[in-house]
């Protein structure tokens, strides 16, 4: 795989990024998807991170066969942990994949339902990558991508803070070969890797009570001090220290505000294989 072009994750895999992804399911990350969904569907979950998505989409396929892909072994990890967590049965069905979503290491033809949540905004061909994608997808089944929209997020109230971690995160995305502004792109995407069935919509998460401002504000408060996106900032000179935790001072403040309000636009594609 070494010729095909690769992906950074801007993220990285540590306990402040998992934090929140612990709270993402089925039915908040993929809703679109689950009408599409039945038993014995053999699902392909490209970038199945904590496996809690995962989880609700195997719930719903099985007894069908269940692969999941991820680029990283911490990272495979993480969807063993998860899916063990969710039942002994699922995680002894699982098929735990380490690959490259430009190159995947499958058979033509070999999936009903291939997902992928939060990944084509973080890899370098997203076009290369839904080619893929769709080769490996059965005629008649289905190609679903979600991603978010970093420059449509909204909040309240205002903070130059929050602004400045925008302009960061921006930044050290776009310096990885990503695009954080994915969600408006998949239609455009899907449609140049070849798609001619595509419904596009969008949904978004928002997080306006106590629990989810924390969740998100205490999250990022950690996660621009102590993760990968922290430290590339740092190194390739994107911030200064001292701006980094007047990032994280503004979401702690953030996160305090009861009229606090946080809303994070995703596209979505649906893509039926012909």
């Amino acid at each position: 795989m070494s010729s095909t072009p690769g992906s950074t994750y801007t993220h990285g895999y540590g306990e402040s990024v998992q934090r929140s992804y612990l709270a993402r399911t089925a039915e908040n990350s993929a809703a679109y998807l689950l009408p599409h969904l039945r038993p014995g569907q053999d699902l392909l979950d490209v970038g199945s991170g904590p496996g809690t998505i995962t989880a609700g989409l195997a719930a719903r396929t099985a007894p069908g066969r269940l692969v999941a892909l991820e680029l990283a072994p911490e990272a495979l990890d993480q969807t063993r942990a998860g899916l063990t967590r969710a039942g002994s049965d699922l995680a002894h069905r699982a098929e735990l994949l380490l690959g490259d979503v430009h190159a995947l290491d499958l058979p033509d033809d070999s999936f009903d339902v291939v997902h992928a949540h939060q990944v084509l905004q973080h890899v370098a061909d997203p076009v290369a990558a839904l080619r893929e994608m769709i080769r490996v997808t059965r005629p008649g089944g289905v190609v679903a991508v979600r991603d978010a929209d970093y420059a449509s997020f909204a909040w309240y109230p205002e903070n130059p803070g929050l602004e400045k971690w925008a302009g960061y995160y921006q930044a050290a995305a776009r310096a990885n070969g990503g695009e954080p502004d994915a969600g408006r792109r998949l239609l455009a995407w899907a449609r140049a890797a070849g798609a001619t069935d595509v419904v596009a919509t969008s949904s978004t998460w928002c997080y306006a009570d106590p629990e989810a401002r924390q969740l998100w504000g205490g999250s990022w408060a950690d996660r621009i001090l102590q993760s990968s996106i922290a430290t590339q900032l740092v190194d390739e000179k994107l911030a200064d220290p001292e701006d980094l935790v007047e990032v994280s001072q503004a979401w702690q403040a953030w996160a305090a505000e009861e009229d606090g309000w946080f809303n994070i636009v995703h596209g979505e594609v649906l893509v039926r294989v012909r």
